[in-house]
């Protein structure tokens, strides 16, 4: 079947006579176009396998298409063209002709020593495609679009370039709020995503504040050129980001390809006049992160507080040592980078993974940052927010680096739908029909919690507080250098405030309840992969409780000699209740302890909590309780990232629980979920053959 879209395109790029600058057509949609020409090319180009040699030569043709366009006078004949029935050849002899003598002297700075070396049919197919547009006419967010459409693909690749997701690059700008004076960069550039954000909210601010179109230009042309600085240690991302400020901006950003982290001294001169120390306004960032990229090396590390070992002292409080870490991950020495190369008063935003906000071994780098800086504000971002390009859950982190001795208000957020699922594809709000909500003119709405971010930040702290905006004072977050939103969720707080008015319910936590003796945790061990598989004891694992019950792998089952070892130890008993405590995606998963399942070993990560004879409740009511709404919300904004692996660790301690106050609404709901329990139990009976085994 044909595509007819794409039929109709095709003809419609065909054309019988050179046309003049005035009889180019202005876009409103160039994506589809873009990534129309990038398919056909990443299939058809021949020669050229490479992504990135592949989107060098699309964006040589983008400059002179560009350059086409803004050299030429209404009445002028464009060079940029390909006449239906031309030779490829022809074509590109043109194209290429045109390149060297007029478009590579002009940027000089991007294509030194650059080359087209598409074959004479792509570059007629891209020709084609391009030729009745006025690309340089058209809105910043229209050629933005199309630029990302057109390069993104090849940078998701080995090395973790992407592009921020536009809204996430939005609310950093928007938070930030950069001025026209301000000196703004970001060291970490990549294809300068978070520079034309910059630049977008300056043109806005310069069309609102004056009228004369001319001056405008003229101002924005100079702040492109003058106030935008970009770092990249990759050569290829440093000429995109340049050419991206280019076409958008129609300026020439001051962008260098340098390792950020590395000695200023190692630089380029040029780079170094650019970027000093302790003078910059703003820098927005989204560096590389992870343990699998260390930042190594003396002379690197000994620039940074951060590149030396912290130990505790005898007041609770990290003190930095004389001797220098082994490595350390390069997010980590881009915080203090950052500091280094703002001014006082200068504003951060940086995106971090979220398991560095929660670790305890993270928490020098926070009692250092509370030292250096005051913490403007930190929202967490789904799940999805980089997907599909990583599924590192991330954060973003905005600070002024000024020093504050006293309290004052944090704000947060948390980002629940960010506009995208996780295979990239947009997705829309629903109604609980499961129909679409749409807006006054029929259109469907994105399902982003970044915008109502970006508002209640602007309200400030006026008292109407939810996961989308909430402050948090600073003394409360020293007590234990938690700066994970999720763990301050204020839906959490109201639901739990709101069971407490009904006083149809007594709140505990569950600290209290072990204080008091009504309940007993401990945890599991490890035994060592070489004992799997060598017996028939069950070794339960966290993947093996499901639906309420302990499904053991056979495979990972031990000997009865490496049972014994551990059974006075882990003392497993009927009516015990095992808790998945660490684990993505699996903690808070329970089972009940029958009298099938009690010759066991419990891994390490899963807890076992017994409930000893109390006036409130028995096993079967706290089961129930384990398994509620608020319960397991509570759980899931007190679990953290913590090297690589989640976990709720001893915040565990901290959930509280909701216990009606009539005895009777206890005891009908724990004879409900004991027959649950039991039904399943004789079935499991049934199924196996088994009537009981020896505790």
């Amino acid at each position: 079947m044909k595509n007819t879209k794409i039929d109709f395109l095709e003809e419609q790029s065909k054309i019988k006579t050179r046309l003049r600058t005035s009889d180019l057509v202005t876009p409103n949609n160039l994506k589809v176009v873009f990534l129309e020409i990038r398919d056909y090319l990443a299939g058809n180009a021949k020669g050229i396998t490479r992504d990135e040699i592949l989107t060098q030569q699309l964006m040589i043709l983008l400059f002179c298409k560009i350059y086409d366009e803004k050299s030429k006078n209404d009445d002028d004949l464009v060079d940029f063209y390909a006449l239906d029935g031309d030779e490829p050849h022809k074509i590109a002899d043109l194209i290429i002709s045109f390149y060297e003598s007029k478009v590579k002297p002009a940027y000089k700075d991007i294509f030194d020593g650059e080359k087209i070396i598409l074959d004479a049919i792509s570059i007629r197919y891209t020709v084609n495609k391009l030729q009745r547009f006025n690309i340089s006419r058209a809105e910043r967010d229209v050629i933005g679009d199309a630029f990302e459409a057109f390069f993104g693909r090849s940078l998701r690749g080995s090395e973790g370039q992407f592009f921020t997701p536009k809204n996430v690059v939005r609310l950093m700008v928007d938070i930030l709020n950069p001025a026209s004076d301000e000196k703004i960069l970001d060291p970490a550039c990549g294809c300068g995503g978070f520079l034309i954000g910059a630049l977008n909210k300056i043109h806005e601010k310069l069309r609102r504040d004056y009228k004369d179109k001319e001056f405008i230009s003229k101002k924005f042309r100079e702040v492109s050129s003058k106030n935008v600085f970009g770092v990249d240690k990759d050569a290829f991302l440093a000429k995109l980001t340049k050419a991206y400020i280019s076409i958008v901006a129609d300026g020439k950003g001051m962008v260098f390809c340098e390792d950020s982290l590395d000695q200023f001294e190692k630089w380029h001169i040029e780079s170094r006049k650019a970027i000093k120390k302790g003078t910059f306004d703003l820098i927005l960032t989204n560096p590389p992160f992870g343990a699998k990229i260390p930042v190594q090396g003396k002379e690197k590390l000994q620039q940074y507080k951060l590149g030396f070992k912290w130990i505790k002292s005898k007041k609770d409080e990290w003190q930095k040592t004389t001797s220098l870490l082994d490595s350390q991950p390069p997010q980590i020495l881009f915080i203090e980078r950052c500091l280094q190369l703002l001014k006082e008063g200068g504003r951060l935003a940086i995106v971090l993974p979220e398991g560095l906000f929660g670790n305890p071994s993270d928490r020098y780098i926070w009692e250092f940052l509370f030292k250096e800086t005051k913490i403007l504000a930190i929202i967490s971002l789904a799940q999805e927010a980089f997907q599909p390009s990583t599924h590192t859950k991330t954060s973003v982190l905005f600070l002024e680096k000024k020093k504050v001795n006293s309290d004052y208000p944090v704000f947060m957020a948390i980002a629940e739908k960010i506009g995208h699922n996780k295979n990239g594809k947009e997705i829309y709000k629903m109604k609980s029909d499961g129909s679409y909500i749409k807006d006054k003119n029929g259109n469907f709405i994105v399902d982003d919690d970044i915008p109502t971010i970006c508002e209640s930040y602007m309200k400030k702290d006026n008292g109407e507080f939810s996961h989308t905006g909430f402050w948090v004072r600073s003394k409360d977050i020293k007590k234990e250098f938690i700066l994970i939103p999720e763990y301050y969720n204020p839906d959490i707080e109201h639901e739990i405030k709101r069971l407490g008015k009904f006083k149809k319910y007594e709140l505990f936590k569950i600290e209290d309840l072990i204080s008091k003796g009504y309940i007993s945790i401990t945890r599991g061990n490890e035994i060592g992969s070489q004992f799997y598989g060598t017996g028939d004891v069950p070794f339960v694992r966290t993947s093996d409780i499901v639906n309420w019950e302990i499904k053991f792998d056979p495979i990972k089952c031990v000997t009865e000699e490496v049972y014994e070892q551990y059974r006075n130890n882990q003392d497993v008993r009927p009516n015990d209740i095992l808790f998945v405590n660490d684990g993505t995606f699996l903690i808070g998963r329970v089972a009940m302890i029958t009298e099938m399942d009690c010759k066991i070993i419990i891994q390490s990560h899963v807890k076992k909590i017994r409930v000893n004879p109390n006036p409130l409740f028995d096993c079967y009511f706290l089961f129930y309780l384990l398994n509620t709404d608020i319960i397991k919300k509570q759980i899931e904004s007190k679990t953290f990232v913590q090297a690589t692996l989640s976990t709720i660790g001893n915040r565990l301690r901290e959930i509280i629980l909701p216990i009606p106050l009539d005895e009777k609404v206890r005891q009908d709901i724990s004879g409900e979920i004991k027959d649950i329990i039991q039904t399943k139990m004789e079935l499991k009976k049934r199924s196996f053959g088994v009537f009981k085994l020896d505790c």
